[in-house]
């Protein structure tokens, strides 16, 4: 089935950006564990548009209703399900592309939905091809990481990079917990908080312009034991790979030392291992904390690469497929001018997923 994900922790994602709302059903959550809807509201906040000029004007509540798996404030052990009625829609500005002709936006998924679903597909504000439905994959991972919390792991994300400007990177051998929650209190997650206003005049820049930027984000978990994880095709790169590519702004991730340690030779990439009050580390950490699939203790690290956001205020060429005919498209609408700070936790709550589901 399109949109679900099995593992230990599964789940369907469903609904439209311009529908009636959007939500998700997880399975295998743990029963008897508390949910704080509380901080799950502070998590999803985190991803709505902000009224600063670095993202969409679209009005976005993001506020889930629970239609079942929560019983006096603790999951159930039955399936959780969640609905997030959809809000501040103009569908009017998606005309061009659903009625009369269809021109697909360049960048989007209009002309492979159109092709893989004969035409039927609802391309409003990009269907279900939307970065609206992170909404709830940040519920879920909101869900997951209070459990996860309670086994004493951590996770965070920060902004690696927007355009040409770069954040500091995490400490690949040391990072600490409360680092992590730091930078989620930050209206731009920055380790480097002095990086503010250079990426907020970069984006603002684009969007003066009628275009986009996209970034880095890299993001972190500690506190998960050696151990976790298998070979091959359920490793935890394989696993927490497949949740990032459902943001569907991410082309890429890497983990530890990713694409640097191409250009290394073994003899430094390899992390060499030491004993320190009985516990096994390694000195550097170019694994990412991950090896052979299998978590090595050391903090998991990763960065995913966001693309800047297709929908553009600029002419576009593109295709008439009612007739085959060339066409030139001027989108409408309201848009970010950067998708990265929104995605941030986005990318956290995929990780959330993948650990609870591997734990």
């Amino acid at each position: 089935m399109s949109s679900a994900f099995n593992g230990g922790v599964s789940f369907v994602v469903f609904g439209e950006s311009h529908g009636s709302g959007i939500g998700i059903v997880l399975d295998g959550l743990p029963p008897g564990e508390k949910i704080d809807l509380e901080k799950t509201g502070v998590f999803m906040a985190r991803r709505a548009p902000r009224k600063d000029g670095t993202s969409t004007r679209r009005e976005e509540s993001d506020v889930p209703e629970i239609l079942s798996g929560l019983y006096n404030g603790k999951t159930s052990g039955t399936p959780l399900c969640a609905i997030i009625r959809n809000a501040g829609q103009r569908s009017a500005d998606y005309e061009k592309i659903t009625r009369g002709n269809v021109l697909p936006r360049p960048g989007h998924a209009d002309y492979t939905g159109h092709i893989r679903y004969g035409g039927h597909n609802d391309a409003r504000g990009g269907g279900h091809f939307s970065g609206r439905l992170t909404a709830p994959l940040c519920f879920a991972g909101s869900v997951c990481g209070q459990i996860l919390e309670r086994r004493g792991v951590t996770t965070g994300a920060h902004i690696y990079s927007v355009g040409n400007a770069e954040d500091e990177p995490f400490d690949p051998v040391c990072v600490s917990e409360n680092e992590l929650n730091a930078v989620k209190a930050r209206y731009l997650p920055l380790l480097n908080a002095e990086k503010d206003d250079e990426m907020r005049r970069i984006i603002g820049r684009a969007q003066k312009n009628g275009d986009s930027v996209g970034g880095i984000i890299e993001c972190c978990a500690v506190g998960v034991p050696a151990g976790v994880g298998s070979p091959m095709l359920d490793g935890l790169e394989n696993v927490i790979a497949r949740l990032i590519f459902a943001i569907p702004a991410v082309k890429g991730i890497e983990f530890g030392a990713g694409f640097a340690a191409a250009k290394m030779k073994g003899s430094r990439n390899n992390d060499e291992f030491y004993v320190k009050d009985g516990e096994v580390l390694t000195k550097t950490n170019n694994h990412g904390g991950i090896l052979g699939g299998i978590s090595s203790g050391m903090p998991i690290i990763f960065r995913a690469a966001v693309k800047p956001t297709p929908s553009v205020a600029l002419p576009q060429k593109t295709v008439d497929l009612s007739d085959g005919t060339e066409a030139v498209i001027k989108i409408a609408g309201r848009h970010d001018p950067c998708i990265v700070p929104r995605a941030v936790p986005a990318v956290e709550a995929a990780l959330n997923v993948a650990l609870l589901s591997l734990m």
